[in-house]
């Protein structure tokens, strides 16, 4: 089966076709994506502004590759949330265009779902313990009794929302996320907050200390290093405390903060001292893209209607709304 994948939910647009065979990995057949550059974050107008523009070029190049290769599309498959209302209506808009124009059957994907199934298939994992860091999302997941299942999440502001804003603070521009961790190479340590409840954490405490950090003149190369020990730190505890209460013994780390690796190192160090498996999406995937959307949406595919009608984004879709 070959899927078009569309992934519009923040500030990037990317298309992904992907072939999966039953039992065989996947093979990713053609891929673009493009994300909005600033200093100031994402801005909703502006991002789907965006994502309207790229849209026009992709589908071009997309006609090109399916008549220089003779290819048939089986599916279309979007991001229908969660993510922001403007920039979801145009990955709503173009994947049914092209399902309209092509006479195609469309899937509604989850944007966290799809972040785990393509962890899942590049990294051979069945059944691990789910970190998923984003912007948007930071989450510990679990899957049980045919759904995913959130067991610890933040109480405030996302991860990667977090590390925006102190880039902002630091007028790093955005995203802030690879200037924060070269510079965090150079620091030393300075006391933080670090808020840990159960199996869930804030974030929101540790932005405004090392706001007020950086006015009083401590230098920025100590406040990144300090911010990524103490928030990473936060995350790891809670990974270790779900893999004890589960029983299970692999981890899977995902989203685009999954690209830092001081995270990854922390992570492995854990999973090393309790003998399980850890594993990290690779980078190119670690970002929001389409391949991943066409991913879930061969998996999903039985949800899959001719319907359009019915179909619509959801910006606050949980994954614990899903059937898998």
């Amino acid at each position: 089966m070959i899927c078009l994948g569309v992934e519009s939910t923040a500030h990037t647009f990317g298309i992904g076709l992907v072939k999966k065979e039953k039992n065989k990995k996947m093979k990713v057949l053609f891929e673009r994506k493009d994300t909005i550059k600033g200093k100031e974050g994402i801005l909703p107008r502006e991002a789907a502004e965006h994502h309207k523009n790229v849209a026009v070029e992709f589908f071009k190049d997309l006609l090109d590759y399916l008549n220089d290769e003779s290819i048939k599309i089986d599916l279309v498959a979007f991001s229908a949330g969660p993510g922001l209302g403007p920039c979801l209506k145009i990955g709503e808009i173009f994947s049914k265009f092209v399902a309209f124009r092509f006479n195609l059957p469309l899937v509604p994907v989850n944007h966290c779902q799809a972040h785990i199934e393509i962890g899942k298939e590049l990294c051979d994992l069945k059944d691990p313990v789910v970190l998923y860091v984003s912007g948007g999302n930071t989450q510990i997941i679990i899957e049980k009794e045919g759904k995913y299942w959130i067991v610890g999440e933040t109480m405030d502001i996302a991860v990667g929302n977090a590390i925006d804003k102190l880039a902002r603070v630091l007028s790093l521009g955005f995203p802030g996320g690879p200037k924060i961790e070269e510079l965090a190479k150079k620091g030393k340590y300075v006391e933080m907050p670090y808020t840990v409840k159960g199996m869930d954490f804030s974030f929101s405490g540790i932005t405004t200390e090392a706001e007020k950090l950086f006015k009083k003149g401590v230098k920025a190369e100590d406040i990144c290093f300090s911010f990524q020990e103490h928030i990473f730190s936060m995350l790891t505890e809670c990974v270790e405390r779900a893999l004890s209460f589960t029983n299970k013994n692999e981890v899977l780390l995902v989203g685009g903060v999954a690209a830092n690796q001081r995270l990854n190192e922390m992570l492995k160090i854990m999973c090393e001292e309790r003998e399980c498996k850890f594993s990290s999406v690779p980078k190119e995937y670690a970002g929001d893209n389409g391949v991943m959307i066409a991913l879930t949406g061969i998996l999903m595919r039985k949800h899959a209607t001719f319907d359009y009608g019915s179909v619509k984004p959801r910006q606050r879709w949980r994954i614990e709304d899903v059937k898998i």
